[in-house]
């Protein structure tokens, strides 16, 4: 397992623990947060760009694999807006790679897991094109004048799924 946290930062040298804003961990505990590399795509974006991604987990149904996939080779999605098209193929991503040891897993579905310790990282890597990391990785990439409608059939679905950013989105209304 690879463990990465992504940035828009060149040069960071330690991640330090933070106070998580989640209302559902214990503000007590500072975190330093990674993500596994079969998630790694859902945060292909820019940092604040709203965006849905899914992928087929354990309980994922066929129908829904028919209904949210183009083709049986896909088993990832990331859909952003139009408006952040420009800046996901102007913006420069760092993934940082961590050794796993220090972590835990928070999240099994989101694929996120968790340091109390400060994390020097063991590596770097940088993707200056999003586009072609995330068709690299068989990712699905769809671009969508407005979030809402997928997101909401996201939920009710059996696929397992992340909505990030959204308080970024267009408003429902626009659309």
């Amino acid at each position: 397992m690879r463990l990465f946290h992504v940035s828009e930062e060149a040069n960071i040298e330690v991640f330090y623990p933070r106070t998580p804003e989640r209302n559902d961990l214990d503000k007590n505990i500072g975190l330093v947060w990674a993500i596994d590399e079969e998630r790694l795509p859902n945060f292909l974006t820019p940092r604040d760009c709203p965006r849905v991604a899914y992928h087929i987990g354990k309980n994922t149904s066929e129908v829904d694999k028919k209904r949210f996939f183009t083709s049986s080779s896909i088993k990832h999605t990331v859909i952003i807006e139009s408006d952040w098209f420009n800046r996901m193929k102007d913006t420069t991503l760092y993934l940082y790679e961590f050794d796993t040891s220090d972590f835990e897993l928070q999240d099994e579905i989101a694929g996120y897991y968790v340091s109390k310790t400060p994390q020097v990282p063991i590596a770097k890597h940088k993707v200056i094109d999003m586009f072609s990391e995330l068709m690299a990785r068989n990712v699905e990439i769809r671009v969508v004048d407005n979030l809402w409608d997928i997101a909401d059939r996201i939920k009710s679905s059996t696929l397992n799924w992340s909505l990030c950013r959204m308080k970024n989105a267009k408003p429902k209304s626009e659309y």
